[in-house]
């Protein structure tokens, strides 16, 4: 079951090692990867946060903000862009057994996706994160970025 602590290992400073797909919607698409930093900080006590990354290699920074909806007991991730400068539909979910996933609809490149979110492997140390996009309303999946966690040496976590 969720809870307003799910996202209590992310709280703090990560290295973060991205891959992703050169064209999201196309799974035979080549791979890139580049380097990130990320900070994340608890709002309301632990029940939301916020983090900011930065991708110098996009020129461009995110932010998420993160709600946990106490009624459903599910939350809601909110990602902007710097380089769209907008709010893109929330993905909304829960964690089960160490794994989170989050679903939600929007488009890319003029087309109606399905996006999901995975986070897993979670420790105090390190952690995982990926998008698919599904343009068969979640039949099928196809993964188009990962990022991979890692607290840079010295730093405590959360």
């Amino acid at each position: 079951m969720s809870s307003p602590h799910d996202f209590d290992f992310f709280h703090g400073e990560w290295e973060v090692l991205n891959r992703r797909r050169t064209d999201f919607l196309d799974p035979d698409s080549g791979w890139e990867e580049f380097p990130a930093t990320s900070r994340c900080w608890p709002l309301f006590d632990g029940t939301a946060n916020l983090d900011e990354i930065d991708m110098p290699h996009l020129s461009a920074k995110g932010a998420t903000l993160r709600l946990f909806d106490r009624e459903t007991e599910q939350w809601s991730l909110n990602w902007a862009s710097s380089v769209s400068g907008k709010l893109f539909p929330p993905v909304v979910g829960r964690f089960e057994g160490g794994r989170g996933e989050f679903h939600g609809a929007d488009t890319h490149d003029g087309n109606d996706v399905r996006v999901r979110f995975v986070w897993s492997g979670v420790s105090p140390r390190s952690a995982r994160w990926e998008q698919a996009f599904s343009v068969d309303d979640g039949r099928t999946w196809s993964t188009n970025w990962t990022m991979d966690f890692i607290r840079p040496s010295g730093t405590p976590a959360g």
